[in-house]
């Protein structure tokens, strides 16, 4: 997979068909090989699934549209909506809404099969060797390659690498984190597990909801539409200290020749487990920038290890409040 991914989140949501399809197309001339969504991404409430997971998958289906005619030259990442809330579980459902997901992704997306493909969350009250073993199968009959877990941390991860080995059943390859120099404390509840059993990391968020890309400053009103204005929880990076931190990283980025995304950007490269970073875009132009900041800056062992790192607390909670 490319080393920049287009995270497709916006689709069905920001973005209609064409405006979809239009980025898609962006990120494949910029040579990006790399696309996550999930089957809640454009969500309708009013288009449930036989399970009650509320999902119309809009996303997946103008992913699927745009990457027509190029899907051998693609790896698609999506993920599987858990059993609704309030659902009581029950032995097999679990199984059954895997299932159910996998067969509408694929259909949606239009191929035979999905290269990546995550639990988006684990469900708390199912065991390990139900999800696992049903995605088994799914690799068995080649319609899923590879599995990946998100939202799940080292307990976790380390009792679906037992699981997989006691089962027989294909590990987790990869681990989809939020992860940025505003947001990592991922570093102590994740990484270390995934280290430990060789997952590829995979960051997403990895500007910070466009903090790290040099979009908001203190003081100023956020742009109309973007994530700060709109979104309470993203609202949350911007604290005083973030802000200060922020300024230390751009003094540090520029001092070099770069801009804070080049580092925002390369700083996750750098880290040996980080096989290709995630980044949304609403428009061919961010594309095209999200693509470049990969290619600007390879840091140096030495460059890496002098990048500022926050004081105790900054960046780690949002201020919600």
């Amino acid at each position: 997979m490319s080393v920049i991914g287009l995270g497709c989140n916006n689709f069905g949501m920001k973005l209609d068909r064409d405006a979809s399809v239009d980025v898609v197309h962006a990120a494949l001339d910029a040579g990006i090989t790399h696309f996550d969504t999930a089957e809640i991404y454009g969500v309708n409430p009013d288009a449930a699934t036989p399970s009650g997971v509320a999902t119309a998958g809009r996303s997946e289906e103008f992913l699927g549209e745009g990457l027509l005619g190029h899907r051998d030259d693609v790896v698609i990442a999506t993920k599987f909506a858990p059993r609704p809330t309030g659902q009581a579980w029950e032995p097999g459902q679990v199984s059954r809404r895997i299932r159910e997901g996998c067969e509408a992704s694929l259909r949606r997306l239009r191929t035979d099969r999905i290269d990546l493909y995550y639990p988006h969350w684990l469900d708390p009250e199912a065991p390990i060797d139900e999800t696992l073993s049903t995605l088994a199968d799914l690799a068995q009959q080649g319609k899923v390659i590879h599995v990946g877990c998100t939202h799940v941390e080292n307990e976790g991860i380390d009792e679906a690498a037992e699981a997989s080995v006691r089962l027989g059943a294909p590990a987790f390859v990869a681990s989809q984190v939020e992860w940025s120099l505003l947001t990592r404390t991922v570093e102590t509840t994740v990484l270390p597990a995934a280290r430990r059993h060789h997952l590829g990391s995979i960051p997403y968020y990895a500007l910070a909801s466009g903090m790290l890309a040099g979009k908001y400053r203190k003081g100023d009103e956020y742009p109309a539409g973007s994530r700060l204005a709109a979104i309470k929880y993203f609202a949350g990076f911007a604290t005083d200290e973030n802000f200060a931190y922020i300024d230390a990283l751009i003094a540090f980025a520029e001092e070099r020749g770069h801009s804070i995304m080049d580092l925002a950007i390369g700083w996750l490269l750098a880290h040996d487990d980080v096989c290709s970073v995630l980044a949304g875009a609403t428009t061919a132009d961010q594309v095209r920038a999200n693509a470049d900041a990969a290619k600007a800056w390879t840091l140096t062992t030495e460059e890496f290890a002098a990048v500022p790192r926050p004081d105790p607390g900054v960046g780690f909670i949002r201020n919600n409040t």
